[in-house]
């Protein structure tokens, strides 16, 4: 497909969508779960090149199911509780793979 998971521009780092799949490529069918493992990938790929999980200033949620928001935000506030970024949750169709429930994306400006 030619993409990268991240990009760091200057001091800004843009991470595309991150579907909650395992290293196993399996998905858990708790979308809390897949939330938890999206913001992992997202935590990962932002401290790969050089940025903090703090430093998050926009997150972008892409659900199946948004009647399930408050699972999701659960999970979203554990991770940015005193970070709090501007964020979207949107309801769409269908994702890359049919048993992924959400896909974050999330953009880093480094201090």
């Amino acid at each position: 497909m030619g993409y990268s998971r991240a990009v760091r521009c200057g001091n800004t780092i843009a991470v595309t969508g991150c579907v909650g799949v395992n290293a196993d490529g399996t998905y858990s069918k708790s979308i809390g779960d897949q939330t938890a493992r999206s913001l992992a990938i997202i935590r990962a790929a932002v401290e790969a090149l050089g940025g903090k999980i703090e430093q998050v200033i926009r997150t972008r949620m892409f659900v199946t199911d948004v009647s399930r928001w408050e699972e999701v935000a659960r999970v979203h506030g554990d991770v940015f509780k005193e970070i709090r970024p501007a964020t979207t949750i949107v309801e769409v169709t269908r994702l890359i793979d049919a048993e992924a429930l959400i896909e974050i994306e999330a953009d880093a400006i480094l201090d």
